[in-house]
C-alpha cells in the first residue's frame, strides 16, 4: 500500500539512517517535506546536544603532526531552548477545565505525569522545530506518549493542520537493528493506524519486514476507528515563521537563524580559554640547564620533557647572557574577551527572541536574568506569541484524550466542556510595575477598576466583576463595625453613657 510514499521518503530516511529495504506499496500521498528540512533538523540536534562536528572539531598541526582537538563551548542552543520552554510552560502553568469530566482528564495527566514531561518536550521542540503528541490506550487507561522532530514525517496537510503522519522508533536488541514504523491516516471518515516492523543486521538499513511479535506481542498490526473528530496526535512547533520553506508544515528551531550568531560565540569562548592555556607564565632558561633522558635503543640524548612542566622553555643564548633565566609573562586579555562574548550573547538574544541582556557572560560562565520583565519587553512579547500555538496544542491534546475515553469506554463527555490554560506571567512580568501603572491611570480616572483587575490579575469580566462585588460587601462590613467599635452609632444618650463608663472606669 505504500510503495509510493516510500519513495519519496527514500531519501528522508536515508538522513534519519534508513537507506535499504522499501516495502512496495499502492497507495498515494503527496509529502509537504523534503531532505533538506531534516538535513537541518539534523544541525539543530547536534548543536543542542552540544557538539557539531562541523563547527566543533579543529583540525591542526604540530612538529610531531597533524592533531585534533574539540572547540571549547557555551552550548548556548540547549540555554535558548531551556529558557524559553521554562518561561512558557511550568509548573505554575494550570490547566483549567469546566465541566463535570473535570476530575477525569486531570487524572489522566496525572497519570502520564504531563506537566514534567511536557515541558521537557516543548523544550526539545524550541531546539529541533517541533513535537508530537501521541493519544493511545492500554489496559490501565489513556496514555500520552510524545516524539521528536526527528523522528515524525508528516504525510499530508490541510490548512497547515497536519492530518497523517509517520511516526519512527528505533531499537537495538543485542545484534539486530529494528526499525518501527507507526502510520497514521484517513481513509474516508476512518483513521487508520497500521504498524509495520522492520529488522536488519546492520544500522542504516532498514532491512526486511518481520512479525510485530518479534518485539510487540501485543501490538496490533491495524487499527481502524470511525467517529474521530481529528487525528490522535498533536503537532506542536514554535510560533516562527519557517523561513526555509513557506511552504511546509513544519516548524524551525528559536535559533534557526542565529547559527552564526552561535558558531561566533563558541569561537570566542575557545578563544577565551586558550588565552588561558598559551598565555601561562613561562619560564626561559638556557638549554644547558634542563635535563636530558639517553635513548637505550640508540645512545642519543633528548632533552627531558615532562607534560606537567610546561612553564619551562629553553633556548639556545649566543651572547654572554647564556645563563641567565628569565620571566616571561603574558597579558591574558580577559576583558576584551568577556565583553566580545557579552557583545555576542545580546545579539543571540535578540534573534531568538529574548530582551538584550537576558544572557550575561562572567568569570563563572553564561547565566540568566531571573529578573522580571515589563509587558512591553520583547521578552513578553515573544512568549505571549509562542503560548498561543502551545495553548492550542494542549486543547487538542484534551480533545482527543475525551474521545480516546469514550472509545474503550473509560468515561464519556456528557456536556459540553471548556479548557483554558493558565500560563501564570508572574515569572516573566513585573506586576508592581504594572499595578502602579495601572493604579495610576484608575485614580486619574482614565480606566476602570474593573479594567485595571482585568489586566494586572489576567482576571476575565465575569471574575472581575464578581471581585468587585466582594470587595464592596467587605467595604460595607467593615464600615458597620467600625462605627461599632469606635462608637460612631447609637443615639446621644448612649454616646454619653458610654462616656460616663469610660470615666468611671478610669476613676
Amino acid at each position: 500500500m505504500f510503495r509510493r510514499i516510500f519513495q519519496k521518503l527514500r531519501q528522508v530516511m536515508y538522513r534519519m539512517g534508513l537507506i535499504k529495504g522499501i516495502r512496495e506499496a499502492t497507495d498515494l500521498r503527496d509529502i509537504p517535506i523534503d531532505e533538506d528540512h531534516y538535513r537541518r533538523v539534523d544541525m539543530w540536534n547536534s548543536l543542542y546536544r552540544g557538539y557539531y562536528e562541523k563547527w566543533h572539531k579543529i583540525n591542526y598541526h604540530t612538529l610531531s603532526g597533524p592533531k585534533t582537538r574539540q572547540m571549547d563551548r557555551l552550548d548556548m542552543p540547549k540555554v535558548v531552548a531551556h529558557e524559553m520552554a521554562s518561561l512558557i510552560f511550568n509548573e505554575r502553568c494550570i490547566i483549567n477545565i469546566d465541566g463535570s469530566i473535570s476530575d477525569k482528564i486531570h487524572e489522566v495527566l496525572k497519570r502520564n505525569h504531563f506537566y514534567k514531561q511536557f515541558q521537557r518536550y516543548l523544550e526539545y521542540a524550541f531546539a529541533l522545530g517541533g513535537m508530537a503528541m501521541k493519544v493511545y490506550a492500554d489496559h490501565q487507561g489513556v496514555k500520552i506518549s510524545y516524539v521528536t522532530a526527528d523522528c515524525f514525517i508528516p504525510i499530508s496537510y490541510s490548512n497547515n493542520e497536519i492530518r497523517e503522519a509517520v511516526f519512527l522508533n528505533e531499537i537495538v536488541k543485542g545484534d539486530k537493528y529494528y526499525t518501527l514504523l507507526e502510520w497514521h491516516t484517513w481513509e474516508g471518515n476512518t483513521y487508520v493506524i497500521k504498524n509495520e516492523l522492520y529488522e536488519s543486521e546492520q544500522k542504516g538499513e532498514l532491512g526486511i519486514n518481520v512479525s510485530l511479535s518479534t518485539l510487540y506481542p501485543n501490538l496490533e498490526e491495524e487499527v481502524r476507528i470511525d467517529g474521530l473528530s481529528r487525528p490522535l496526535f498533536v503537532y506542536i512547533k514554535p510560533n516562527t515563521a519557517n523561513n526555509f520553506d513557506m511552504h511546509s508544515p513544519l516548524g524551525i528551531s528559536i535559533y534557526a537563524n542565529a547559527l552564526g550568531t552561535l558558531k561566533a560565540i563558541d569561537v570566542a569562548f575557545d578563544s577565551f580559554n586558550r588565552e588561558f592555556r598559551l598565555g601561562k607564565k613561562r619560564i626561559i632558561v638556557p638549554a644547558t640547564a634542563v635535563r636530558t633522558v639517553i635513548d637505550r635503543d640508540t645512545g642519543t640524548h633528548h632533552r627531558y620533557f615532562d607534560a606537567n612542566d610546561e612553564v619551562f622553555q629553553a633556548f639556545d643564548f649566543m651572547d654572554d647572557n647564556s645563563q641567565k633565566i628569565y620571566d616571561n609573562s603574558v597579558e591574558i586579555r580577559v576583558e576584551e574577551h568577556a565583553k566580545a562574548i557579552q557583545t555576542l550573547l545580546d545579539i543571540l538574544a535578540m534573534q531568538v527572541g529574548f530582551s538584550a541582556g537576558t544572557f550575561t557572560f562572567d568569570s563563572q560562565g553564561v547565566k540568566t536574568a531571573t529578573e522580571v520583565v515589563s509587558e512591553n519587553s520583547k521578552t513578553f512579547r515573544t512568549k505571549n506569541s509562542h503560548e498561543m500555538i502551545v495553548e492550542e496544542g494542549i486543547k487538542e491534546l484534551i480533545t482527543s484524550i475525551v474521545e480516546v475515553a469514550a472509545l474503550y469506554g473509560f468515561f464519556y463527555a456528557s456536556e459540553d466542556y471548556e479548557v483554558n490554560i493558565d500560563f501564570d506571567d508572574s515569572i516573566a512580568e513585573d506586576r508592581d510595575s504594572n499595578a502602579d501603572y495601572y493604579l495610576k491611570l484608575t485614580n486619574g480616572g482614565l480606566i476602570s477598576k474593573k479594567t485595571a483587575m482585568m489586566r494586572v490579575l489576567d482576571f476575565t469580566e465575569e471574575q472581575a466583576e464578581e471581585e468587585l462585588r466582594r470587595i464592596a460587601e467587605e467595604n460595607r462590613t467593615a464600615t458597620a463595625e467600625a462605627i461599632d467599635f469606635f462608637g460612631m452609632g447609637g443615639t446621644e444618650r448612649e454616646r454619653q453613657e458610654q462616656r460616663d463608663e469610660d470615666q468611671g472606669d478610669d476613676a
